[in-house]
């Protein structure tokens, strides 16, 4: 993968964030639903997070799909490890799972 430019800097976002999203648009202005919904999570939890619009790299855009071999876009990064879509942080965030992994990984949230 070092050999890739575009995941060597999809590599330094995640490794640089603890919490990085990979969405189209930005926090606010989200460009998609599925992009919205996460954003409306970490807003609601009150998580600081590095947020990569997608929409103005197309290298990038592709090359988060091939990074994780992940077809859709938003995805999320927690301390560096991949955690899904949309629809997983929704799931996560409903469950009461999402706080519980922010919180064991030392992510700070305000609510």
């Amino acid at each position: 993968m070092s050999d890739n430019p575009t995941h060597a800097r999809i590599a330094k976002a995640v490794g640089e964030n603890d919490v990085v999203l990979f969405m189209k648009g930005t926090p606010t202005f989200p460009q998609c639903g599925f992009s919205s919904t996460v954003v409306q999570v970490f807003d609601y939890l009150g998580v600081d997070y590095s947020a990569v619009n997608v929409l103005e790299d197309p290298e990038i855009r592709q090359g988060i799909k091939d990074y994780n071999n992940w077809p859709t876009i938003p995805q999320v990064f927690v301390k560096g490890e991949f955690i899904g879509g949309c629809d997983i942080v929704r799931e996560m965030f409903e469950s009461g799972e999402l706080r519980t992994m922010l919180s064991d990984k030392g992510v700070e949230m305000a609510a």
